[in-house]
């Protein structure tokens, strides 16, 4: 796993953001969003607007502990009701937060929720927060979706962090992903070197970059295989195949489904 540069996650925070708010220009914000039933659009956007503001006042303030969301400014959205007071709203967010982490550069010290406390991990889980809810409203909005071969890869490696963090932290889904000899086997079809061997042991599951026969593999484009690996489409939608064990591939999408 080769993490991208902090310069970088912050580009991809901005850029990301901008092509979420151009997908509500003409766009019913009441319309529900398939992926996350129980928000419309004008809720996702919401979300990730409210997502960045948090961690910019973590990273502003280089809190030692969580900063309650009603203690962040500006966090509940917009004061306007229309698309374009939501899209400034939305980008005026993301560039307070990327100033601040680029102020900081990736480690300084302040309070995550995971496995370390570096300014450096909230720039990677706001750039794939994102991206990943911008294909939520792609798919809301019936507009195609596609992101960098890197960065989709890199979105693979950190869920595979976060769901490994939730087991060792007693997560109970999380915690069904164990039994020894099962595997499951990722393999980008366009991007040469994007596969993932994820192998369950008796007490938890690792991971690695491999090609391997597998008691299943999802087989299909980069992107496709980004989005179904974190519930955002059917594993055999876009492209994509599933080869052998099929129930162990939804087992392994049931469980990793917590967040």
């Amino acid at each position: 796993m080769t993490l991208l540069a902090h310069e970088r996650y912050c580009d991809e925070i901005l850029a990301q953001t901008a092509l979420l708010g151009a997908l509500l220009d003409g766009a019913d914000l009441t319309r529900r969003v398939p992926t996350c039933p129980d928000w419309t659009l004008r809720d996702l956007v919401v979300h990730v607007g409210g997502a960045h503001r948090w961690v910019g006042e973590i990273v502003r303030r280089r809190a030692a502990e969580d900063i309650p969301e009603e203690r962040v400014p500006g966090s509940g959205g917009p004061e306007g009701e229309g698309a374009e007071a939501l899209r400034a709203w939305l980008s005026d967010g993301a560039f307070a937060t990327v100033e601040a982490l680029r102020e900081a550069g990736p480690d300084t010290e302040v309070w995550t929720w995971a496995w370390e406390r570096r300014t450096a991990f909230w720039a990677r889980r706001m750039a794939h927060e994102t991206a990943v809810h911008r294909a939520d409203a792609a798919l809301a909005t019936d507009t195609p979706f596609e992101v960098a071969p890197d960065l989709a890869a890199d979105t693979i490696d950190e869920w595979l962090q976060i769901v490994a963090f939730a087991q060792a932290g007693g997560d109970p889904e999380a915690a069904e992903l164990r039994g020894g000899g099962r595997s499951l086997h990722l393999h980008a079809t366009d991007v040469p070197g994007a596969e993932w061997l994820i192998e369950f042991g008796e007490e938890a599951f690792t991971w690695r970059a491999a090609h391997a026969k597998a008691t299943v593999a999802l087989r299909g484009p980069l992107t496709e295989l980004m989005l179904a690996f974190n519930r955002r489409q059917k594993p055999d939608e876009g492209g994509l195949e599933v080869l052998g064990d099929r129930a162990l591939l939804d087992f392994w999408l049931d469980r990793s489904s917590f967040g």
